[in-house]
């Protein structure tokens, strides 16, 4: 077994350990944001934490009631701009705590009047030093060049502190089940791997999800670049539909993302319009219908809650690169040209 694999398959329990041992952090944070009356988030992040911090959004603005929008850390590292953060949440998510230009964002937002906090796997980092509150993943060392484990501990921890923003036990209670479910989907890993066989020579591909699950569209996108060197293009559904969607033929590969909930109607509206043009639809679903669409069909055969779907849905996106980089050739632990850290400014 590989090292990304099985840093793959530890991922339920790094996520319980996550929920445990952060509970306290996210509740000290949260009442200091209720204390301050903040009103707004701003996450500052780059590459899978980027995609994690697309999840924070849209969990944040659906759960707790907060407008929440994706930092430009060139804002501050390349244009020095001045802004007024009071009033501001900004988070920094960051696995190894290092990425400069994240760094330098939460020091300049302290600066300008910032609440500041970090989600991240180190706990001796840059990140640390500019953040007034630190939320830890407990993921333990993560060996492999593409991140799993550190992007679905990032969510929990997202979903523990947003949980504790809107006082949703509901919300908890459900993150402490999750990890049960994550281990079920994980079952899907023979599946997959016989699957991916039929896309060994693909070219390029898209990744379709909707709300909350764009997140999950942009990692496993992200999984499939990095390590399979496919050109894979990752969209929302509704903006699939507003252009993109011209490029699809016969043929043309589709992963398709349609967990039960709120975006399920209009994926599978999606998925008809892809079908009428003869695309190849991968299809990530529970629901029967959706799933008989699909040329290949990934059954995620557990029922999560919609908000806390991108924990599981992760999973088959992740074991699809795993298991399609394999069946390449290539090496998914080395991906070429990468390193685990990445410092941009």
């Amino acid at each position: 077994m590989n090292v990304m694999l099985t840093e793959i398959h530890e991922q339920p329990d790094w996520v319980e350990r996550a929920v445990q041992m952060e509970h306290e952090k996210a509740a000290e944070l949260a009442s200091e944001v209720r204390d301050r009356g903040i009103r707004f988030v701003v996450i500052a992040a780059r590459g899978t934490s980027d995609n994690a911090a697309t999840y924070a959004k849209y969990l944040l603005e659906i759960v707790a009631g907060m407008p929440a929008a994706l930092a430009a850390p060139s804002v501050f590292t390349l244009y020095d701009a001045r802004l007024d953060l009071s009033n501001t949440l900004v988070l920094g998510i960051s696995q190894s705590g290092q990425g400069a230009d994240i760094v330098q964002y939460l020091s300049s937002a302290r600066a300008a009047g910032a609440l500041t906090a970090c989600i991240t796997n180190s706990t001796d980092s840059a990140i640390t030093r500019v953040s007034d509150h630190v939320l830890l993943c407990h993921a333990g060392e993560e060996r492999a060049v593409a991140a799993t484990k550190t992007y679905t501990t990032a969510l929990a921890v997202v979903a523990l502190l947003t949980a504790e923003l809107a006082n949703r036990r509901d919300l908890a209670e459900g993150l402490r089940r999750t990890p049960d479910l994550m281990r079920q989907a994980l079952e899907l890993g023979p599946t997959i791997e016989h699957a991916v066989e039929r896309y060994r020579y693909i070219q390029e591909c898209a990744v379709l999800a909707r709300g909350i699950n764009q997140a999950t569209a942009l990692e496993t996108a992200l999984k499939i670049m990095e390590t399979c060197y496919v050109v894979a293009k990752p969209y929302s559904g509704a903006d699939f539909l507003h252009g993109p969607i011209a490029m699809v033929s016969a043929g043309f590969p589709c992963f398709i993302y349609a967990p039960d909930g709120k975006a399920y109607a209009s994926q599978l509206e999606l998925a008809l319009k892809v079908r009428d043009r003869k695309g190849e639809i991968i299809a990530i679903a529970r629901a029967p219908e959706f799933l008989e669409l699909g040329t290949t069909r990934i059954p995620v055969a557990v029922e999560v809650e919609e908000l806390l779907s991108p924990l599981v849905y992760a999973i088959p996106g992740q074991l699809l690169a795993c298991h399609l980089a394999r069946a390449r050739g290539e090496d998914p632990d080395s991906p070429r040209g990468l390193t685990k850290v990445t410092i941009t400014r």
